[in-house]
């Protein structure tokens, strides 16, 4: 049964880890296991593995006895059914699914050659919610001389598409590796350097993809500049010394992300850390149970989520051909799902 959430009540429901609902249209249903497309065939104990690294940090009263729980010896599928509900939340928007990865850049720690295009920490002036420097003042040279450069890469395009996905390793000269994640951003709104391409009439939308928006700037390098420009939000990076090799980028929740088992989310309307049922349609469909540990600027709504597919080269390749439609599942506390359920009967 579908019940419409008004934004006071839904946030009240939805306590998990306090998202707050813009709209006053939502619609939510409560459904059952059996309407999850392929769930039987999952590999519930690889997501139950996944969702442990993140449980303490959801927000909740529903939340540490669960924890407690899922670190027992449980069989993982019979964890998701006796103790979650499937609910299924929209906004009235198309479901959309992406990729994103964590990309592997060459660079140097002094700018040296080809190594001229540096990568900044945080600067210490940024106020967090005001607008701060744009990106063409940042490629103008509003920061040299301010000490902010963590290393200097080759490639200005491979260090945009950086920056849209948040976390990196720089390869440098010595055959050492530098680890990056998100520190934080200038204070503007992201805007789509593919979707203007389409607008000034360059490429159909069936032909941009990330490796075609790369090949373009570096076919045309002055243009190109303007075009990166376009979008004015810019990323700021900080070094993480501690992260190993062999663990996946940080998340939004502070601890290393999976390759596809975790998934950024909207947490106005999915709790960080809970458990997503995806249903991924396209070219390469997926069906899997994901954990919601990452955000991203651009995305924003009930279905909208960023698959991420590990990193390098090939995880790029495949992240950058998905753009999909589909369906994602909410798994909440069964408690939640039941105030949902008596909601929608009254």
């Amino acid at each position: 049964m579908w019940t419409r959430l008004a934004s006071a009540a839904s946030a009240a429901l939805l306590a998990l880890s306090a998202p707050v609902f813009s709209a006053d249209d939502l619609m939510a249903r409560v459904l059952s296991f059996s309407d999850l497309n392929t769930w039987a065939e999952d590999d519930h104990a690889a997501a139950l593995a996944v969702f442990r690294d993140t449980c303490d940090l959801i927000d909740g009263d529903e939340w540490p006895q669960l924890c407690k729980l899922a670190a027992t010896p449980i069989n993982a599928r019979s964890f998701f059914e006796l103790f979650f509900r499937p609910v299924l939340i929209e906004d009235g928007a198309d479901p959309m699914f992406t990729g994103y990865f964590e990309p592997e850049l060459r660079g140097a720690r002094s700018p040296d050659g080809p190594y001229r295009y540096p990568i900044y920490r945080l600067p210490p002036d940024r106020v967090s919610g005001a607008p701060y420097l744009s990106r063409r003042d940042i490629a103008d040279g509003a920061l040299v001389g301010r000490g902010l450069e963590i290393a200097w890469v080759d490639d200005p395009v491979e260090l945009f598409f950086l920056q849209v996905q948040g976390s990196g390793r720089i390869r440098l000269t010595d055959g050492s590796t530098i680890r990056i994640g998100y520190a934080g951003h200038n204070g503007y709104n992201y805007r789509s350097i593919g979707q203007e391409l389409i607008r000034r009439g360059v490429y159909e939308p069936h032909q941009v993809s990330a490796k075609v928006i790369q090949n373009w700037v570096r076919r045309n390098p002055v243009e190109g500049q303007d075009l990166l420009n376009f979008n004015p939000s810019y990323v700021f990076f900080r070094e993480l010394p501690r992260l190993p090799a062999d663990k996946g980028p940080i998340g939004a929740m502070h601890r290393s992300i999976t390759p596809m088992r975790s998934i950024a989310v909207d947490p106005a309307f999915v709790p960080l850390g809970a458990p997503v049922w995806v249903e991924k349609n396209g070219a390469t469909p997926l069906r899997r149970l994901m954990i919601a540990q990452d955000t991203g600027s651009a995305i924003k709504g009930a279905q909208r989520a960023d698959i991420f597919f590990g990193s390098g080269a090939a995880a790029g390749d495949l992240a950058g051909q998905i753009r999909d439609p589909g369906r994602m599942v909410v798994l909440m506390p069964i408690q939640i799902a039941f105030g949902l359920e008596e909601k929608a009967k009254g």
